[in-house]
């Protein structure tokens, strides 16, 4: 017996997953071959979008909150510091004067 022979009824592409040796020893002695085929995984729904939508809306707010105060708090330093320059006057250090702030009144 040649044992590089195939068997005529081999199962071809139904399943071509089955190791030879397993499916020549189901042929000779009659027992069944059992293929177990796994389920794809079920398919996100629209909510579990929604929640990631939910969540990236959420945090772009949050993003755009944190520039805005930053930005408010920027300019409240920016006028503060106008506010405190115009009233200081001129300041002098080692006979260096320096103008901070300029009247805009001639």
């Amino acid at each position: 017996m040649n044992r590089n022979r195939l068997p005529d009824a081999t199962p071809g592409l139904l399943a071509p997953h089955i190791p030879a040796e397993i499916y020549r020893r189901a042929e000779a002695t009659g027992q069944p071959v059992v293929i177990v085929q796994t389920t794809p995984p079920p398919r996100a729904t629209r909510r579990d979008y929604l929640y990631y939508l939910a969540f990236g809306l959420a945090g772009a707010a949050g993003v755009m909150g944190l520039v805005a105060a930053a930005l408010a708090l920027f300019e409240f330093a920016v006028r503060t510091a106008a506010l405190v320059a115009g009233a200081a006057g001129p300041i002098g250090i080692g006979g260096i004067t320096l103008r901070l702030a300029r009247p805009n009144a001639k």
